[in-house]
């Protein structure tokens, strides 16, 4: 228990300074000083978002952004609700970065705490330092206002309470351990917690779906019964199906407050899943930029690999939800491949433990660590929104 309190008080130092070094440079006057960092997409829209909920008639009255009233929609409310919580007590853009930086930690204590539960790593204090500085992108959404750390949170800790279920049934089809319902239905909790904060929620259940299936075919090669084995299935899908539940309310709140059940799909151009798979090089799309993309074919390879190591290690939870979400990322038309894969990567972590915890590897990460300031300092510098008025974002 002491070096448990020891480890994650590290983690939580480490991420305070981490962050304290990615802001010094606007704190000391670049640019625009931290008002760049406040500026910094998508944080301003979550902020409107948090003061308007949607309203078309307090954005158009208050808000000076360029984007179109049909487009908030597009951001969904998790991160808003944390960002109205925080605003009870700081300023809108202070309550932003507050709520980011909190799950930032939040979720680098559930990737240790989860690490070492079930053994995933022969160091999980060191893989948990390691997630706090990689990849970049990653390094970016903790210090500005963006909803990843609370998505990737919700999805560890969601994890964390379906893995603990699974450890408890001992490939036993009743069960009537009445905590392995508990796990189960605060998996579906923190589960919908990510659905309703980013849209890609929904592979959390489609991966849980997945290893379930896969369970349910090892047990009828165990020659278990159908019927026991349909009364399995409900007993575990019911309380995930908070997670698909949670977009039921969520299009019903947007009806509430728009007028319109599917106002997230009719938010414009900004939905960049698209067939066929690889779009993302293609040059056509208002969100790709230029040809220069050599490095969304390595994201490719990175996630295959991760899956694949994944099921190789016969980690078939954790790889069934990597496999399912790198499926996805095939079909993403968007330059910002890297922000819209960060849910893989503590994944993909686990995947490649043994490479990272290797002396080689941690020479490298030493010599790219400037890079990797380097790149996030100039990304925040230059990924900014055009806000006129700050006065109604306080």
């Amino acid at each position: 228990m002491k070096k448990l309190k020891k480890d994650l008080f590290l983690l939580l130092l480490a991420s305070f300074f981490l962050t304290f070094f990615i802001w010094l440079p606007f704190l000391l006057g670049k640019s625009e000083g931290m008002l760049t960092v406040f500026k910094n997409f998508d944080g301003p829209n979550y902020i409107v978002v948090a003061k308007s909920w949607y309203s078309h008639n307090l954005i158009a009255k208050n808000f000076s952004l360029p984007a179109p009233l049909e487009y908030y929609p597009a951001h969904f409310p998790g991160y808003p609700l944390s960002i109205f919580f925080f605003n009870l007590f700081l300023k809108g853009p202070n309550a932003m970065l507050v709520s980011t930086f909190l799950f930032g930690v939040l979720a680098v204590f559930s990737f240790y705490l989860f690490l070492l539960k079930f053994k995933l790593s022969q160091n999980p204090f060191w893989l948990s330092i390691v997630f706090l500085v990689l990849p970049a992108r990653w390094v970016v959404v903790k210090a500005i206002g963006s909803p990843e750390p609370l998505f990737i949170f919700s999805i560890i800790t969601s994890f964390y309470f379906f893995k603990n279920a699974f450890s408890k049934l001992n490939n036993n089809l009743f069960f009537k351990d009445k905590s392995i319902f508990v796990d189960l239905f605060l998996a579906g909790i923190f589960g919908a917690i990510a659905q309703i904060t980013k849209s890609p929620g929904i592979l959390l259940f489609i991966g849980y779906e997945i290893f379930l299936f896969y369970k349910l075919f090892v047990f009828q090669k165990e020659g278990k019964g159908r019927r026991s084995l349909f009364a399995f299935f409900i007993k575990i899908t019911l309380p995930l199906l908070l997670i698909p539940f949670s977009v039921l309310l969520l299009f019903y709140f947007y009806k509430i407050q728009t007028g319109d059940f599917f106002a997230y799909f009719h938010s414009g151009d900004n939905f960049h899943l698209v067939f066929p798979p690889f779009q993302g090089l293609s040059q056509k799309g208002s969100w790709l930029g230029d040809f220069w993309r050599e490095d969304m074919v390595w994201q490719y390879l990175i996630g295959a690999l991760a899956a694949i190591t994944l099921f190789k290690k016969k980690l078939y939870d954790l790889a069934s939800f990597a496999g399912a979400f790198f499926a996805a990322t095939l079909f993403v038309a968007h330059r910002d491949l890297a922000r819209y894969s960060l849910p893989l990567v503590p994944f993909t972590l686990i995947a490649f433990d043994e490479l990272i915890q290797k002396k080689e590897f941690k020479i490298a990460l030493l010599i790219i660590l400037p890079a990797i300031y380097l790149y996030s300092v100039n990304f925040i510098s230059g990924n900014t929104a055009p806000v006129a008025d700050w006065a109604p974002y306080l």
